[in-house]
Formats: C-alpha cells, structure tokens, sequence
C-alpha cells in the first residue's frame, strides 16, 4: 500500500503545491495502525495467532482485533491529522516543476571549487535564488546530506549542490565558473540535448530483486541511454564518481536521466518505483474482478472458519495462478527469503527457550517487577516492553521472542492468557519512533527527506498514545 501511494503522494505534492515530507512519515504511520485492526493486516498478527495455537490458545479469529485496533486506528489518524503539520518538515520534491514556468528546468550536481566566491556563505539557498536563479535543493558533503532550507550551513570547497534551474541559468553559472559540473562536460548538458529525456526519482521497494546488488550491476547500469546522476541513501548521498560499490537497500533513491521511451520499461519492472508516476501507472484491469471474487471468498472463508487461513490462502493463490491473475514466477518473488529464515529462525529460539526453562525464568523475573500489582498493570508493562524490542529487532521477531514470556506470565497470574497475547500484537506493531522499526518507516526516509528527528518528534507521542489506548481498551474488549 505504502509503495503504491508514494508516487501518488509525490504527484499530488507537486500540482497542488504542497510538501510531500508533510505526508509521507503520516501515510506509512495510517498503514501500521490499519494494520493491527485484521488478522492480515500484518504477518506479526498471523504469526502470534499460530504459536498461540500452538501452546493451546484459541486462535485469533479475522476481525478479532478489530474491536481494538479500529478504534486506535481511528484515534491515531485524527491524532496525525492535526499534529503532523506541525512537528514535519517542509521539503519540497526535487523532481517538481523541471517542464513548468516560463523554461524548462534541470537537475544538476555542482560541485564549489576553489576560489568561488560562494564559500563561505552561510544562507546558500537565499544567495542562489537572488545572484544565479537556481534553486539549492540539498548539499552533499563528504557523502552526507545537509539541507541548508532546515539548518544554515556554510559552503565550503568540494561541496556538491544539488541544485534546480533553467538552462540558460545553469550554462551562466558555469561559464562565471562560480559552480562546476561533478561529472564532467561528457556527462551532463543542458538545453537541446536533452529535448527528448527526463530526469526521473527512482526508489527501490520492499521486493525488489536488486536488494544487495550493486547499483552499477543492475539494468539501469547496463542501458546505455540511461544515465545514473546519484542516489540517496538514508542520510548518505553518492555521486555517480562514488558509487562503485554501493549496494541497493529498501527506500534508497537514484536519480537518474532517461529517454521518454525507456520510461514504460523502467515502469513495467517491479524492482523501482518512479516517485511522481500517478498518471502512467501501468494496470491491467481485465482480471481485477476475478482477482477481488478470490481475496473476498479467501477472508470470507477465514472468517467463517470453513478453513484455516494457511488453507485458505493457498487456495487463493492456486486459483489466481489458474485464473492468469499472476504468473507462478511473480508468486514465488513476492516471498522476502530474509524474513522467513529470520521467522524460522526465531521461532526455533522460542521453543529452546520453552524447553530449557528460559520462557518460566524471564516470566518470573518479569512478574517481580509487577509483585503486588494487578494483572491490568502487568498487561501495561508487557505492551511497553513489546513495543520497546520492536524497535531494536523486527516486529516479527520480537512477538516471537515475547509470545512464550506472555502466555507464561499469564498463567503464572492465574488469568486468561488471551488479553496477554492480544497485548503482544499491539505491542510489537508501536514501533513509530524510529525510521528502522518498520519497513514502510524506512521506504519513506528517503523520498521525504527525513530525519531520524523527525520520526522521534512524531512517533513518540503516537506510540506513547497506542499503547495508553491498548492497555485500557483490551482488558475492557
């Protein structure tokens, strides 16, 4: 969901004028607290579900947790409505406005050199816009990010300006020799030559096929009308000079310049995402209503219990596979090999912990932190605990983990294990203070121009509210 709505969130940003960095952190966060509201919602629902069956809990049934995350979820939107505004950062898209106004607009890195009468300026964007018309989007240094809109920074030799600006302002930039090109005349004109191509933002997804490759082997490498400017990393820039050995990772951006006829095919691959891409978004629409019969009779039939949902869904790929809604080859893409060995992995750590004792021994360390207090406020102390270790491991992992100390703690106290395991699922899914709790947090670090701030300034309060409204709505449901 968070992939498909970036380039929408991009798009938008740019014809009604407003920054996309004020919606991204938000639309990630709205995916997360939906997600806790269905059994599907997350696999760390699925997950939970399965092990408590397997230490002989009743499963959680589809629209169990519903009863507790639609009114979190709910609560926790309205919370971002009117506080995110405030607490973002206002960056504007890179890529908006190059083909508006009065001339056609570039991106282009320009490196300060020695004796430019730019160093030592310390409101570089203020002086661009007034003296050479151009626009500093961001500044590289040294391989890091600075955004000289969010903090003064003083210009300094080698510096590389990622900068915004008609032709005819770059060329005169250049020719005062007050700014140079970072890779060269060969490597970047301006004006003509550049008539039929675009310079378009590329972010890598979840599933690409890329993760770990090097950028420079993959296809946008090897095409040679294809030319790749740079590419953003968390907060590590790499200019196309520095970028031999870097190797892709979720939310990275490459900018990159192509023909218009290279676009379609850049789009038809399910390893990048163009950023700003609402209106050519390729759908096949012929399938669409059988697709939606088979994951509405897949949930109806989960719901209802005429079959376990393992079932079930195999069932739904089956058919879509018969129906051509997919190939088997995009099947068998869609599953992330890192996160099933770390689920296998972790699950097998549980049970040796349940065998050797460990489960019993943490779950009696943890209830003499609670001596004396009600289970109500045990509860409490397990959502905070969950919700802290989902944002140092994964969400997965840490309910794993946590799953075997709640149902012990439970039956320790004497109580229905149920609210406890409910409680880890809410808990391991309240990881919104760091771009690295959550895979939809770190797609959009980098297409927003984030901060670690900035997710600490937001996500906190909203994780201190989820687990408030946790821990008073699950006893009560």
């Amino acid at each position: 969901v968070v992939v498909l709505f970036i380039p929408i969130v991009m798009a938008l940003s740019c014809e009604c004028d407003f920054s996309p960095s004020k919606l991204l952190i938000p639309l990630s966060y709205v995916s997360i607290l939906a997600g806790t509201s269905t059994l599907i919602g997350t696999s760390t629902n699925i997950i939970v579900s399965d092990l408590a069956a397997t230490y002989g809990v009743e499963e959680l049934t589809m629209f169990e947790l519903g009863k507790i995350g639609v009114p979190i979820a709910l609560i926790g939107m309205v919370f971002l409505l009117f506080i995110a505004p405030r607490l973002l950062p206002a960056r504007t898209a890179p890529v908006c406005d190059l083909e508006h106004g009065k001339a056609k607009r570039y991106i282009a890195e320009l490196v300060v050199p020695t004796g430019s009468p730019l160093i030592g300026e310390d409101n570089i964007s203020a002086l661009a816009e007034k003296e050479l018309g151009l626009n500093v989007i961001e500044i590289f240094r040294q391989g890091h990010v600075l955004d000289p809109d969010r903090s003064r920074v003083t210009v300094q030799p080698e510096d590389i300006l990622l900068v915004k600006g008609s032709a005819e302002d770059l060329l005169a930039c250049l020719s005062k020799q007050t700014l140079e090109l970072a890779h060269g005349e060969e490597d970047m004109t301006f004006g003509g030559g550049l008539k039929d191509d675009l310079i378009i933002e590329l972010v890598v997804p979840p599933a690409s096929r890329l993760l770990s490759s090097p950028l420079l082997s993959t296809v946008l490498q090897h095409d040679p009308d294809i030319r790749i400017i740079a590419i953003r990393s968390r907060r590590s820039h790499y200019s196309y000079r520095k970028i031999q050995k870097v190797r892709l990772k979720i939310g990275d951006v490459i900018l990159i310049r192509c023909p218009r006829d290279k676009v379609s095919k850049i789009r038809n691959s399910t390893d990048f995402v163009i950023i700003e891409d609402i209106h050519h978004a390729m759908i096949d629409k012929e399938k669409a209503s059988i697709a939606v019969s088979i994951f509405t009779g897949v949930v109806a039939a989960a719901s209802l219990g005429l079959a376990d949902i393992m079932v079930c869904s195999l069932a739904g790929v089956l058919l879509m596979t018969l129906t051509h809604c997919f190939s088997l080859e995009d099947a068998y893409r869609s599953l992330q090999s890192e996160v099933l060995l770390l689920i296998v992995g972790t699950i097998a750590l549980g049970l040796a912990m349940q065998k050797t004792g460990a489960t019993a021994l943490y779950a009696n360390l943890y209830l003499e932190l609670f001596e004396g207090l009600r289970p109500e406020l045990i509860l409490v102390g397990l959502i905070v605990l969950t919700s802290i270790c989902t944002h140092i491991l994964s969400n997965n992992a840490t309910a794993v983990l946590l799953l075997p100390i709640a149902i012990s703690t439970a039956v320790t106290l004497g109580v229905n294990p149920k609210p406890f395991i409910v409680g880890v699922c809410f808990g391991a899914s309240a990881c919104y203070a760091t771009p690295i709790g959550y895979q939809t947090n770190l797609l959009v670090y980098s297409p927003g121009g984030y901060r670690f701030s900035d997710y600490l300034k937001l996500g906190l309060p909203l994780n201190l509210l989820v687990i408030v409204l946790a821990s008073v709505l699950i006893p009560m449901v």
